[in-house]
């Protein structure tokens, strides 16, 4: 029977995890104060187009720092094994501002943006400087999840919801500012309002995280090797940029659909609210990290209740009168709108139930440093989208948006059943006489 210390109890789960869920939700909020700015000024289609395009690209080039988090809590002990990914954390930011220089200052960021983009070229320059001040984020990012990892670690998350509240307070000041003093003239100010943030919270995550190790001294750890730091954090750059994959290659089909414009609008706008609800419960894989090995039972009942929350949230939107409600008054859309993003939001049911369950096995997997193994099922969920996809809108188009979020959904549910028999096969690999019994 499994013994449970009371320091990793429900209520010391809870008290860990809740302020990394209102850190993930309130994370949201930052580019609703960047759009909201920009679309004071003059000419804001252009310059919020300007905007998007540039935060597109550095949400791709970004990827490779965000994991810093998840390397960082899985893999330091202390003061040595920090030092250790550190220097690896130089290595990677540096590569990365090397193809930021690339794109900001050659003819390779004309090319991507005006053929990959398809930019308008009167626009350039200032869409050239939106992208070289929001590069710089890519740093503050890059600390920012490094010395979360030593937050994490600590179970000292409250540390983490307070550096983004900071930050928010940070953004909503400079916003205030350049709308007062007229100084919204360019894409530019978003890029500013986005930096000034992350710089805030970055650097109270440093002086959090520095604080940590300062105060934990020098301890006896096993030795990190830069060889076991790359083989568990280059399979999770991989993994979480075959995630960014899906939905481009949805919106490319929804292209063909019977009414092209509702049906991109009503699953953009039903994906939105699906990553809302799921927002909180983003960071189920650390609660595997930091607790599962001292209270397993309490970490899968966690979980379920992660799986029908967001369920239950979106049951009530779209099954009963608040749906439509939330829709005209929240969201802004006429009635026709409504409605067909509803029908859409009923079917991203099937993922809110199955996401959390993805996560609680990845985290199972970060845990035993067999992050390779992750590949395959999310290639496997991009394969099955496709599958899926293809018939659907080019029999069935007038599913419209609804044709996106039936694939997306059975992708998820692909990728939970190969990710299941991964977690299985590994499990019986490293411990042959035991199996998914020792998870359930």
């Amino acid at each position: 029977m499994e013994q449970v210390n009371p320091n990793f109890s429900l209520m010391k789960m809870l008290a860990f995890f809740i302020p990394l869920g209102f850190s993930a939700s309130l994370t949201s909020i930052t580019h609703v104060i960047i759009n909201g700015t920009l679309g004071r000024a003059d000419h804001a289609e252009i310059i919020i187009a300007n905007y998007a395009i540039a935060l597109s690209l550095f949400g791709i080039i970004e990827r490779p720092v965000l994991v810093f988090r998840q390397t960082c809590s899985a893999l330091v002990k202390g003061k040595a094994s920090f030092q250790v990914l550190f220097s690896v954390f130089v290595k990677v930011t540096i590569a990365i501002f090397l193809v930021c220089a690339l794109i900001g200052f050659t003819p390779l960021g004309n090319w991507i943006f005006l053929a990959l983009f398809d930019s308008d070229p009167a626009t350039l320059n200032q869409l050239f400087s939106t992208f070289r001040i929001i590069a710089l984020v890519i740093l503050f990012s890059g600390l920012r999840c490094l010395y979360q990892g030593i937050i994490i670690n600590h179970y000292e998350t409250k540390w983490i919801t307070a550096g983004v509240i900071f930050r928010l307070a940070g953004m909503l000041l400079i916003s205030f500012s350049l709308v007062h003093f007229d100084l919204v003239q360019s894409s530019s100010a978003g890029a500013l309002i986005f930096l000034t943030g992350m710089a805030i919270e970055c650097g109270f995550s440093v002086w959090r995280g520095r604080t940590i190790l300062a105060e934990q001294g020098e301890i006896d750890e096993p030795e990190l090797k830069k060889k076991e730091i790359y083989s568990f954090y280059t399979p999770l750059v991989f993994y979480l940029s075959f995630q960014t994959v899906i939905i481009p290659i949805i919106y490319a089909f929804l292209g063909k659909i019977e009414n092209v414009h509702i049906g991109i609008a009503s699953f953009a706008l039903a994906f939105s609210i699906t990553n809302l609800v799921l927002s909180f419960f983003m960071y189920t894989h650390q609660l595997v990290l930091q607790f599962f090995k001292k209270n397993r039972r309490t970490v899968i009942k966690c979980v379920v209740v992660f799986s029908l929350v967001p369920s239950m949230l979106l049951c009530v939107l779209c099954f009963t009168p608040v749906g439509l409600w939330f829709m005209s008054h929240i969201m802004g859309t006429n009635e026709a709108l409504g409605r067909e993003c509803l029908s859409v939001l009923k079917f991203f049911i099937i993922k809110t139930l199955v996401f959390p369950w993805v996560d609680f096995l990845g985290g199972i997997l970060m845990l035993q440093k067999s992050t390779r193994s992750m590949l395959k099922p999310q290639i496997l969920n991009i394969i099955t989208v496709c599958v899926f996809i293809v018939p659907l809108v080019y029999f069935l188009p007038d599913l419209n948006g609804r044709a996106g979020a039936i694939a997306a959904s059975i992708g998820e549910l692909a990728g939970l059943l190969a990710v299941y028999q991964v977690v299985r096969r590994v499990t019986q690999r490293k411990n042959p006489d035991s199996g998914m019994s020792e998870y359930f």
